[in-house]
């Protein structure tokens, strides 16, 4: 009998093709993947100092031996809200922490004002409306020989509260129209003159008020559902109303001067990593906000101290009293 043998069934093999078209699919659905927590999710916050120089000429001698208060008015900006210990703006322009940056020790306040009293009066999530009615109500009129310099950041909660939580009003603006908010744009500018005329009112002696506008998280693109926020369409328009009226208080105000927060900031909110963005900031591509979006981070508070010292050297300092004398090198 003859015996048959099993036939062999050769294996069938992928074409070599689909191989490749899978492994160029995967490839590209990465690539996809990546780029898009790249220019999407990721906001690095860097390290080092924020690129705002601030001359060190100014601080070999002592500006004034007069009595100086330093003022902090407003909101959790002026706080400190989300800055580690030692590192809000309010802080580090009295005394720099013990990890200062190489280019600013030994620039602070408290070494050129030997008679300098800090004092930060700031509340988180004060509005305009409980600035004026429940925290200046308490600021004491100061003696004549005191001159006062004023950090003041209001405004901003206004804008965000209650997060689209609550249907928006006045001073918890959130989800708003233009329309509906007009009314209420008006009325900041009444109130933040009678502000300021509260806090000029406090120091017979003299001050000089630094008002800071509103900065934008969004870097100008008014997309702040990508931050977690509900959309809101009229946003920017809003934001630029009452920006346009700081601006205009301190341009009508000669001793009220304004610290741009606003032009400051863009290029490091949620659109930081965007290239292709106006406001995109090669040598510093990085995120200048904290964790709730509404706050700076430690990078973001030394940018505003940067601010404010050169606003004071150039605004304030002139209208102190005449230096006692150069200090020694240390």
């Amino acid at each position: 009998m003859e015996t048959v043998l099993p036939r062999q069934v050769t294996p069938v093999r992928r074409p070599l093709i689909h191989v490749r078209r899978l492994a160029l699919v995967a490839l590209l659905l990465g690539s996809i993947a990546l780029g898009y927590y790249e220019f999407r999710l990721r906001r690095p916050v860097g390290s080092g100092p924020v690129a705002i120089p601030v001359p060190r000429a100014e601080f070999q001698e002592i500006w004034s031996d007069q009595k100086i208060l330093l003022l902090g008015l407003g909101d959790s900006i002026t706080d400190g809200f989300g800055a580690s210990p030692g590192h809000s703006y309010f802080s580090r322009l009295v005394k720099n922490p013990s990890d200062e940056f190489p280019d600013m020790q030994q620039l602070n306040l408290q070494r050129v004002l030997p008679h300098l009293e800090p004092r930060n009066d700031a509340i988180s999530g004060t509005t305009s409306v409980e600035l004026l009615e429940f925290s200046l109500p308490r600021l004491e009129v100061q003696p004549p020989d005191v001159f006062g310099i004023v950090l003041l950041t209001t405004g901003g909660n206004d804008l965000i509260h209650n997060y689209g939580r609550t249907p928006p009003r006045e001073t918890a603006m959130y989800g708003a129209t233009i329309q509906q908010a007009q009314p209420w744009i008006e009325n900041f500018e009444i109130r933040l003159a009678k502000i300021l005329n509260e806090i000029e009112a406090r120091f017979p002696g003299g001050c000089g008020i630094l008002l800071a506008n509103i900065y934008d998280p969004t870097d100008g693109v008014g997309d702040v559902e990508l931050a977690g926020l509900p959309a809101w369409e009229d946003g920017l328009t809003i934001l630029s109303g009452y920006n346009d009226i700081i601006q205009r208080t301190c341009q009508a105000r000669e001793h009220v001067h304004l610290i741009d927060l606003h032009a400051t900031f863009l290029g490091h909110g949620i659109h930081c990593r965007q290239l292709w963005q106006p406001h995109y900031d090669a040598a510093d591509p990085t995120y200048w906000y904290y964790d709730n979006l509404e706050d700076p981070n430690d990078r973001g508070y030394d940018a505003i101290r940067r601010l404010c010292l050169n606003a004071i050297i150039e605004h304030v300092k002139p209208r102190l009293a005449l230096p006692a004398g150069a200090l020694h090198a240390e």
